[in-house]
C-alpha cells in the first residue's frame, strides 16, 4: 500500500484506540462513580450518538467543501479541547456535555478519514477500506484492555490517556495528512438526497432488512452500555470486562482466514448469510443471560463476534447489490444512520428495561427483537418479486 494509506491507517488505529479507552467503561463511569441509573447514563449514550450522527453528516459537507485534511483537523482539535475538560472537571453536567461534544467531533473525522482513503489509493478497492476497517478493530483490541487496568487505579488515567492517544493523533494528521493532495468526493446521505427515488422496489426492499438491521443493533450494544455495568454488580472486574473487547476486536481480525470458506460458499445467498449471523447472535444473548462466571462471559462474546462477522459485512453489501447506478452512496447513508440509530437508541431501551424489570426481561425482550431480524432478512426481497411479477404482467398484456 502506498505510504499515505499507511499513514491513514496509522491514524485511524490511534484514534480508535483513543476512543476504546473511553465508550466500553462510559456506562460504569456513569452507574457506579457518578451515581446515576442505567437509564440516565442510557439517554447520556443516546445524546453521544445523536451528535455523533450530526457529526458524520458534518463531517461529509466539510470534506466536500474543504477537504480532508481541515475536516479532520477540525474534529480532532474539537475532541482534543473536550478530553482535556474531562480530566479536569468531574461533575455528571461537565460530563455529559462535552461526552456529547466528543461523539459530535469523533463523527466529523470518521467519514473525512474514508473519503481520504479512497481519494489517495482509488485503485485500491476495497484493500484500502479493508485495511482501515481492521486498523479499526485492532485499536478496539487493544483500548479496552488498556482502560481496563488503567481503570482498576482510577477513572481519571482513562481520560488522560485517551487525551494523550488524540494529541499522537493530532500530530500524525498535521505532518502526516496536510502534504495529502485529497481531491473533495461526493457524500450522499439521507439527509440530503433530492432525487426522486425512481426505482421504489429496492428501497423498500432496504428499508425492510434495515428494520431488522437496527434490531440486531439495539441488542449489540448492550454489550457496551446495560451489560457492561452488569457485569460490575455480579463481581467481574474492569479489567476482565475490557478483556472482552479485546477478545471481540482479535477475533475479528484473527478469525478472517477461518471464517472466509464459510462466507464465501455462501456469498451468492445473503438471505442465508444474515440469518446464520443472527441466529449466532441470539444463541450470545442466551448464553450471556445465564452466564454468572467470567468464563461464560468469554464464550458469550465469542459467540456474538462470530455472528457479527456474519451480519455486519452482509447488509452494507446487500445495500450496495440493491442500488440502482448512481444511488450507492445514499443506500449506503441510509445503512449507516441505521447503524449509529441503534447505537443511540439501544442504551436508553436497556436502561428502561433494566431500571423497570430487571437484566432477566432484557435478555428476554433482546432475544425476541433480534428474532424479528430472521423476518425481515427473508422477507426483504418479497417488493422485489411483486415488482418483477408485475413486470411481467405488463408484459405479456403488452
Amino acid at each position: 500500500m502506498p505510504k499515505r494509506v499507511w499513514l491513514l491507517i496509522i491514524g485511524m488505529l490511534v484514534n480508535v484506540t483513543g476512543n476504546s479507552f473511553l465508550w466500553p467503561l462510559t456506562t460504569i463511569y456513569m452507574h457506579d462513580y457518578l451515581d446515576k441509573s442505567l437509564s440516565v447514563a442510557g439517554l447520556i449514550l443516546m445524546v453521544n450518538a445523536a451528535a455523533a450522527i450530526i457529526g458524520n453528516l458534518l463531517g461529509g459537507v466539510m470534506f466536500d467543501r474543504i477537504g480532508g485534511y481541515r475536516s479532520v483537523m477540525s474534529g480532532i482539535v474539537l475532541t482534543t479541547v473536550a478530553l482535556a475538560g474531562l480530566t479536569i472537571w468531574h461533575d455528571f453536567m461537565q460530563f455529559a456535555v462535552l461526552y456529547t461534544i466528543i461523539g459530535f467531533s469523533g463523527g466529523i473525522v470518521f467519514p473525512s478519514m474514508y473519503a481520504m482513503v479512497g481519494t489517495v489509493w482509488p485503485e485500491g478497492g476495497r484493500k484500502a477500506f479493508n485495511a482501515i476497517y481492521l486498523a479499526q478493530n485492532v485499536g478496539v483490541a487493544i483500548g479496552p484492555a488498556m482502560a481496563g487496568f488503567l481503570a482498576a487505579y482510577s477513572f481519571d488515567y482513562i481520560f488522560a490517556a485517551n487525551l494523550g492517544m488524540y494529541i499522537v493523533f493530532f500530530f500524525i494528521a498535521l505532518f502526516g495528512f496536510k502534504s495529502m493532495s485529497i481531491s473533495p468526493v461526493s457524500h450522499t446521505s439521507v439527509f440530503n438526497e433530492k432525487k426522486k427515488i425512481r426505482k421504489p422496489a429496492p428501497f423498500y426492499a432496504l428499508m425492510i432488512v434495515s428494520a431488522g438491521y437496527l434490531l440486531c443493533w439495539i441488542g449489540y450494544v448492550q454489550w457496551q452500555s446495560t451489560i457492561s455495568a452488569y457485569t460490575q454488580q455480579i463481581g467481574i472486574t474492569l479489567p476482565q470486562y475490557s478483556l472482552l473487547w479485546t477478545i471481540n476486536g482479535l477475533l475479528i481480525v484473527v478469525g478472517q482466514p477461518f471464517i472466509q470458506p464459510v462466507i464465501k460458499r455462501i456469498e451468492d445467498n445473503i438471505k442465508r448469510q444474515l440469518v446464520i449471523g443472527i441466529v449466532i447472535m441470539m444463541i450470545s444473548y442466551i448464553v450471556v443471560a445465564f452466564a454468572e462466571e467470567f468464563s461464560m462471559f468469554i464464550a458469550a462474546m465469542v459467540i456474538l463476534t462470530i455472528g457479527e462477522m456474519f451480519v455486519w459485512p452482509a447488509v452494507p453489501a446487500l445495500a450496495n447489490h440493491l442500488a440502482p447506478k448512481g444511488r450507492e452512496g445514499f443506500y449506503q447513508g441510509i445503512v449507516n444512520s441505521v447503524a449509529t440509530s441503534g447505537r443511540m437508541i439501544g442504551p436508553l431501551f436497556g436502561g428502561l428495561m433494566v431500571d423497570l424489570y430487571g437484566m432477566s426481561a432484557l435478555f428476554l425482550a433482546i432475544t425476541l427483537l433480534v428474532s424479528v431480524s430472521i423476518a425481515t432478512s427473508l422477507l426483504y426481497d418479497y417488493p422485489l418479486k411483486k415488482e418483477k411479477q408485475r413486470q411481467l404482467e405488463e408484459n405479456f398484456t403488452q
